[in-house]
């Protein structure tokens, strides 16, 4: 007993620092999530700002094991807001973190810049430690498989990054070109056999074959809404679940939009092929989707024109968060709550009994109940010094 209250001693001294080691404080079965937050970036009212003398863009831990969620880490890092809400991983084990989508805002150019580095956050190390991989191209997506040896990272080229994970060493391994344009989310299957990538520009969802860490691809391609661009996998082994963004993800669209309806994609992947059996309607702009890790639901955070300007009819104030039920092979709503201001990311707790979103001109991360297929918003907030951008949970 007095062993164990002075671990948990040392697990609170170590939280006011917030840079401390994850193994100090694993004295519980941890729900480790990480959000990438971007300091330099504001929307006001739907435009696009980036104010002078911003904070740092970050990088913070969370355990979702005990409620409300709990920060046990942050660090700067460079992260930009410019692209799928999935621009980070984290290994099973929490010991390192991958961060892409790295920009920075030149201020006298008044110009974004997009580097070609991925970050590496040892975060065993005291204060966590950052290091830059360089893959030649502006890296978007990023997923680690479960046994946390591989990890997948998409590019604006049209290719996926394959890099080897070993403790806290990350080495590039190999290029994939799967494409001539811009890529965006990427997740394993839970076997680790598979991965599937949206292809955001060319429409579709990439299906990658894997064997013995050999990264290939299969030439399958799964049918999709337009502009497909989060990809998650249930940890059965079942479904996967595309968000598909529409005209406004496609670049340089010129024309004016105002708020139509989007699609998520329901994929079966329990056997192969892999086959796309259904198109659900949803609010404008599925930025992020996520599966529960018991396979029984579906979320969804939709800007839903919360994203245009005052002058766009289409514009709401808030967006929504929506829940689906997946029964009998189909994606089924159950319910929807109001959202935040051109929200992002969207992941559930290990439980599946929370949904964690990016709240990002808010710089909060809000919290929802699932209850049984009723979403409740819990009033649950916690704040960040950016606004979040991406947001993942380790492998399930």
């Amino acid at each position: 007993m007095r062993s164990l209250i002075a671990s948990r001693t040392r697990c609170a001294r170590a939280l006011a620092g917030l840079t401390i080691a994850i193994t100090a404080c694993t004295a519980h079965a941890a729900d480790w999530i990480v959000s990438s937050n971007d300091g330099k970036y504001q929307r006001v009212e739907g435009r696009d700002t980036y104010p002078a003398n911003p904070q740092p863009d970050t990088l913070t831990l969370l355990d979702a094991s005990r409620f409300p969620p709990q920060v046990k880490v942050q660090v700067e890092v460079e992260n930009g807001i410019q692209g799928p809400p999935q621009a980070v991983a984290i290994t099973p084990d929490a010991s390192v973190a991958l961060v892409a989508a790295p920009t920075r805002y030149d201020q006298a150019a008044k110009k974004l810049l997009m580097d070609t580095f991925v970050q590496v956050v040892d975060l065993k190390a005291t204060p966590p430690a950052v290091t830059r991989l360089d893959i030649g191209s502006h890296p978007q997506g990023i997923a680690i498989d479960r046994a946390g040896r591989l990890a997948l990272v998409t590019c604006v080229d049209g290719s996926v990054v394959v890099l080897g994970i070993e403790g806290n060493r990350v080495t590039l391994a190999d290029t994939l070109k799967i494409a001539q344009k811009r890529l965006a989310g990427v997740s394993f299957t839970h076997d680790g056999r598979h991965a599937l990538v949206a292809l955001r520009d060319e429409q579709g969802v990439a299906v990658l074959d894997i064997a013995d860490g050999h990264v290939t691809d299969s030439g399958v391609r799964l049918s999709s809404g337009v502009a497909p661009y989060t990809v998650d996998i249930s940890s059965d082994g079942k479904w996967a679940v595309v968000s598909d963004v529409g005209l406004a993800g496609l670049p340089s669209y010129a024309g004016k939009l105002a708020g139509d309806a989007d699609t998520i994609t329901l994929i079966d992947v329990s056997h192969e092929p892999f086959r796309s059996v259904q198109h659900v309607t949803v609010p404008s702009l599925p930025e992020g989707v996520a599966i529960s890790a018991d396979g029984k639901w579906i979320g969804v955070q939709a800007m839903d024109g919360s994203n245009l300007t005052p002058d766009n009819p289409g514009r709401h104030a808030r967006g929504k968060v929506l829940l689906f039920a997946i029964r009998d092979g189909q994606a089924v709503k159950m319910s929807e709550a109001p959202g935040g201001e051109a929200a992002q990311g969207i992941v559930f707790s290990a439980d599946s009994k929370y949904l964690i979103v990016q709240f990002n001109v808010e710089k909060q991360l809000a919290l929802f109940a699932v209850n049984g297929g009723h979403l409740r918003d819990t009033g649950q907030r916690i704040a960040l010094t950016g606004g979040p951008s991406s947001l993942r949970t380790t492998p399930r």
